[in-house]
Protein backbone atom coordinates (compact mmCIF):
# COMPACT_ATOMS: atom_id res chain seq x y z
CA UNK A 1 0.00 0.00 0.00
CA UNK A 2 1.29 3.48 -1.07
CA UNK A 3 1.33 5.74 1.38
CA UNK A 4 -0.96 8.90 1.22
CA UNK A 5 2.23 11.53 1.02
CA UNK A 6 3.34 9.68 -2.00
CA UNK A 7 0.17 9.71 -3.50
CA UNK A 8 -0.22 13.43 -3.79
CA UNK A 9 0.30 15.29 -7.04
CA UNK A 10 2.79 17.52 -5.28
CA UNK A 11 4.65 15.42 -3.78
CA UNK A 12 8.32 16.37 -4.19
CA UNK A 13 10.83 14.42 -2.66
CA UNK A 14 14.12 16.56 -2.58
CA UNK A 15 16.29 14.13 -0.83
CA UNK A 16 20.05 14.46 -2.77
CA UNK A 17 21.05 10.66 -3.78
CA UNK A 18 24.29 9.94 -4.87
CA UNK A 19 25.51 6.42 -6.09
CA UNK A 20 29.70 6.33 -6.54
CA UNK A 21 30.91 3.91 -8.33
CA UNK A 22 34.47 2.99 -7.27
CA UNK A 23 37.13 1.36 -9.22
CA UNK A 24 36.32 -1.25 -12.46
CA UNK A 25 33.59 -2.69 -10.52
CA UNK A 26 32.09 -0.09 -9.07
CA UNK A 27 32.00 1.73 -12.61
CA UNK A 28 29.92 -1.23 -13.78
CA UNK A 29 28.02 -1.51 -11.03
CA UNK A 30 26.20 1.91 -12.29
CA UNK A 31 26.39 1.44 -15.84
CA UNK A 32 24.28 -1.21 -14.99
CA UNK A 33 22.28 0.95 -12.97
CA UNK A 34 21.55 3.55 -15.31
CA UNK A 35 20.76 0.54 -17.83
CA UNK A 36 18.31 -0.38 -15.77
CA UNK A 37 16.76 2.80 -15.68
CA UNK A 38 17.43 4.03 -11.92
CA UNK A 39 16.29 7.57 -11.94
CA UNK A 40 15.99 10.54 -9.21
CA UNK A 41 20.12 9.83 -8.59
CA UNK A 42 23.28 11.56 -9.59
CA UNK A 43 25.65 8.93 -10.75
CA UNK A 44 29.61 9.40 -10.09
CA UNK A 45 32.14 6.92 -11.03
CA UNK A 46 35.88 7.22 -9.65
CA UNK A 47 38.37 5.56 -11.26
CA UNK A 48 42.65 5.25 -11.96
CA UNK A 49 41.89 3.34 -15.27
CA UNK A 50 41.05 5.96 -17.58
CA UNK A 51 40.09 3.34 -20.46
CA UNK A 52 37.32 2.26 -17.89
CA UNK A 53 36.01 6.09 -17.22
CA UNK A 54 35.56 6.32 -21.73
CA UNK A 55 33.17 3.55 -20.79
CA UNK A 56 31.39 5.19 -17.74
CA UNK A 57 27.93 6.38 -18.42
CA UNK A 58 27.89 8.37 -14.99
CA UNK A 59 26.88 12.06 -15.09
CA UNK A 60 30.36 12.75 -13.00
CA UNK A 61 33.81 11.30 -13.68
CA UNK A 62 36.36 11.71 -11.63
CA UNK A 63 39.58 9.96 -12.92
CA UNK A 64 42.58 9.76 -10.25
CA UNK A 65 45.69 9.96 -12.77
CA UNK A 66 48.93 10.73 -11.64
CA UNK A 67 51.93 10.87 -13.32
CA UNK A 68 52.84 6.96 -12.40
CA UNK A 69 49.67 5.52 -12.84
CA UNK A 70 49.37 7.18 -16.29
CA UNK A 71 45.71 6.27 -16.16
CA UNK A 72 46.40 2.77 -16.36
CA UNK A 73 44.97 1.62 -13.14
CA UNK A 74 46.10 1.52 -9.70
CA UNK A 75 47.99 -2.46 -10.06
CA UNK A 76 45.61 -4.30 -7.77
CA UNK A 77 47.66 -2.69 -5.15
CA UNK A 78 45.16 -0.87 -2.38
CA UNK A 79 47.87 1.80 -1.50
CA UNK A 80 48.22 3.01 -4.56
CA UNK A 81 44.68 3.54 -5.52
CA UNK A 82 44.35 5.04 -1.55
CA UNK A 83 47.38 7.26 -2.43
CA UNK A 84 45.03 8.83 -5.61
CA UNK A 85 41.75 9.00 -4.21
CA UNK A 86 43.78 11.15 -1.32
CA UNK A 87 45.40 13.15 -4.13
CA UNK A 88 42.14 14.43 -5.96
CA UNK A 89 40.58 14.63 -2.25
CA UNK A 90 39.10 17.82 -3.02
CA UNK A 91 37.56 16.59 -6.70
CA UNK A 92 35.93 13.78 -4.74
CA UNK A 93 34.47 16.52 -1.70
CA UNK A 94 33.35 18.79 -4.76
CA UNK A 95 31.37 15.37 -6.36
CA UNK A 96 29.88 14.84 -2.94
CA UNK A 97 28.46 18.38 -2.31
CA UNK A 98 25.03 18.72 -1.37
CA UNK A 99 24.40 14.91 -0.77
CA UNK A 100 21.99 13.43 2.25
CA UNK A 101 22.71 10.05 1.05
CA UNK A 102 25.64 8.35 -0.60
CA UNK A 103 25.89 4.69 -1.91
CA UNK A 104 29.36 3.41 -2.09
CA UNK A 105 30.55 0.68 -4.61
CA UNK A 106 33.08 -1.57 -5.30
CA UNK A 107 34.57 -4.58 -6.16
CA UNK A 108 37.20 -5.61 -2.85
CA UNK A 109 40.68 -7.22 -4.06
CA UNK A 110 41.47 -4.43 -6.67
CA UNK A 111 43.61 -1.48 -6.27
CA UNK A 112 41.38 1.01 -7.03
CA UNK A 113 38.11 -0.09 -5.54
CA UNK A 114 39.43 -1.63 -2.45
CA UNK A 115 42.04 1.54 -1.42
CA UNK A 116 39.94 4.32 -2.75
CA UNK A 117 36.25 3.58 -1.44
CA UNK A 118 37.19 3.93 2.14
CA UNK A 119 38.90 7.37 1.09
CA UNK A 120 34.92 8.58 -0.53
CA UNK A 121 33.47 7.08 2.34
CA UNK A 122 35.25 9.48 4.60
CA UNK A 123 34.30 12.28 3.10
CA UNK A 124 30.36 11.64 2.30
CA UNK A 125 30.50 10.89 6.46
CA UNK A 126 32.52 14.31 7.07
CA UNK A 127 29.40 16.13 4.76
CA UNK A 128 26.82 14.64 6.57
CA UNK A 129 25.87 12.39 4.28
CA UNK A 130 24.32 9.02 5.16
CA UNK A 131 26.89 6.88 3.80
CA UNK A 132 25.82 2.89 2.68
CA UNK A 133 28.93 0.88 1.10
CA UNK A 134 27.94 -1.90 -0.73
CA UNK A 135 31.18 -3.87 -1.88
CA UNK A 136 31.24 -7.02 -4.21
CA UNK A 137 33.61 -9.83 -3.18
CA UNK A 138 35.03 -12.07 -6.47
CA UNK A 139 33.82 -15.31 -6.38
CA UNK A 140 36.99 -17.42 -6.55
CA UNK A 141 35.00 -19.87 -8.63
CA UNK A 142 34.89 -17.37 -11.48
CA UNK A 143 38.77 -17.37 -11.34
CA UNK A 144 40.56 -19.34 -9.31
CA UNK A 145 43.72 -17.98 -10.59
CA UNK A 146 42.97 -14.78 -8.59
CA UNK A 147 43.78 -15.29 -4.68
CA UNK A 148 40.45 -14.45 -2.93
CA UNK A 149 40.78 -10.76 -1.57
CA UNK A 150 41.95 -10.02 1.58
CA UNK A 151 39.59 -9.94 4.87
CA UNK A 152 41.59 -6.90 5.40
CA UNK A 153 39.91 -5.04 3.03
CA UNK A 154 36.30 -5.22 4.43
CA UNK A 155 37.57 -4.23 7.96
CA UNK A 156 39.67 -1.47 6.56
CA UNK A 157 36.96 0.36 4.65
CA UNK A 158 34.88 0.39 8.21
CA UNK A 159 37.69 1.76 10.28
CA UNK A 160 38.60 4.32 7.25
CA UNK A 161 34.83 5.79 7.24
CA UNK A 162 34.80 7.14 10.57
CA UNK A 163 36.55 10.14 11.37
Amino acid sequence: MVSEIAQTDNFNDRTNIKVVGVGGAGGNAVNRMIAEGLQNVQFVAINTDAKDLLRSDADVKISLNDASSRGLGAGADPERGSKAAQDHQSDIEEALKGADMVFVTCGEGGGTGTGASPIVARAAHQQGALTIAVVTRRSRSRDRSVPPPPIWASRTCARRSTP
